[in-house]
């Protein structure tokens, strides 16, 4: 299906809504109908005919069709966060005396999600390092029901072979899902991998302008119906008629966006390559990220997201060097039109988030849509009073190895 009439005509019957050229916001909760034998035939397939908003709104209606396109699968779910999204996938497939196999730096929810809450319900979970393929088959138990991806993560980037690792769990039976948020579906296709379930984040690139806060899991029309049935509908997390609508908005630019911030994090990554100050950096197409031919094997091109490690000796230097900046914003998510820079030691008080393995001097940035010249002057001048201050020490600091 061509990506044009995905994001600007699938799913948009206008005639039916006055043949408007962007679909009305249906903020309503419920639905009214004619006669009783009209409400029993809506409640039969509550999924896909309006009765009830928590089940089904037609302008999420349109989304879906839309996000489950563009991931090439039969169906997908919207919801109202990622982390919500992440959940009732996972969830979805488990079973108390369950067991599953996770990736070992998950995103920080879903970690919490295997180990704090299936724990407690009698969930076993095995994290293993997932750039070998034969770490999940040595971690596979007779009860091993779930594999858990996410290719690349999105702090140090981590790949799975999502072909080898898909063969081998369907050869087992065992389920796969993949957080994909990273790559957006324009960069990697997991569902043509072979993977079961792909979920996103889709605050991040999907929505793409900081203004709303969603999830996306699709799948194939068995799967998608059982998570509808059971999770979805139960727990209740599901998306507003009105971010609906702006995740749709988002979608629309959303070609332009990734190759924007494509072709600007090579430049900022090649600027960083070269920097004195900087004493590793994390990237998946980096000439010296130690997974690049898998990269360029299974993703199409990188987003916008990068991480290096800043030579400094203490954490007073990270701060300088991120409070310095003056184009990139201090925040937290990313994937947005704007760009934002990440220390690691600033969740150091957080009772959330301190209990991390990651360098204290890892700062992640997120390339915005911002000229990355622009970018790359603000970095430089950030790194000019970083090494100017008080706390710099000039006696082997720029030789001192990470």
């Amino acid at each position: 299906m061509d990506l044009s009439y995905i994001l600007n005509h699938l799913g948009e019957e206008r005639a039916n809504y006055l043949n408007a050229v962007s679909p009305p916001i249906f903020q309503t909760s419920n639905f009214t109908f004619n006669s009783v034998s009209d409400l029993r035939t809506s409640i039969k397939d509550e999924m896909n005919i309006p009765f009830y908003t928590r089940g089904c709104n037609p302008t999420v209606s349109i989304l879906r069709k839309k996000i489950a396109a563009l991931e090439g699968a039969e169906d997908a779910l919207v919801m109202s966060s990622g982390s919500a999204a992440a959940s009732a996938a996972i969830i979805s497939q488990l079973a108390a005396g369950d067991h599953l196999i996770s990736v070992s730096k998950p995103y920080s929810w879903t970690f919490k999600l295997i180990t704090l809450f299936l724990d407690r319900f009698g969930v076993e979970a095995t994290f293993v390092d997932g750039t070998k393929v034969e770490n999940f088959e040595n971690a596979i138990k007779p009860n091993t029901k779930l594999i858990v991806l996410e290719s690349p993560n999105s702090l140090t980037f981590e790949l799975q072979d999502l072909a080898a690792i898909s063969s081998l769990a369907k050869f087992r039976n065992i389920t796969t899902v993949i957080d994909n948020s990273y790559c957006s579906p324009l960069n990697q296709k997991p569902i043509e991998l072979g993977i079961d379930l792909v979920f996103h984040s889709a605050t991040k690139y999907l929505a793409g302008h900081s203004d709303a806060v969603c999830g996306v899991i699709c799948g194939s029309t068995e799967k998608i119906k059982q998570i509808f049935a059971s999770e979805f509908m139960t727990l209740g997390a599901i998306i507003s008629p009105n971010d609906a609508f702006l995740l749709m908005r988002g979608l629309r630019t959303l070609p332009l966006r990734m190759e924007r911030v494509s072709k600007s994090v090579f430049k900022i990554l090649h600027y960083l390559e070269k920097n004195e100050n900087v004493a590793k950096i994390y990237h998946p197409f980096s000439e010296s990220f130690p997974q690049l031919a898998l990269a360029n094997k299974q993703m199409k091109s990188a987003s916008g997201l990068l991480s290096f490690e800043l030579k400094a000796e203490n954490r007073e230097e990270v701060d300088l060097f991120c409070d310095s900046l003056n184009t990139f914003l201090l925040a937290c998510s990313w994937g947005g039109h704007e760009s934002l820079v990440f220390p690691i030691c600033g969740l150091d008080d957080s009772a959330n988030y301190k209990d991390n393995e990651l360098p204290w001097n890892l700062i992640r940035i997120n390339i915005g849509l911002e000229d990355p010249q622009y970018l790359i002057d603000d970095l430089d001048q950030a790194f000019k009073k970083y090494r100017n201050s008080e706390y710099f020490s000039t006696a082997n600091h720029l030789s001192d190895s990470h």
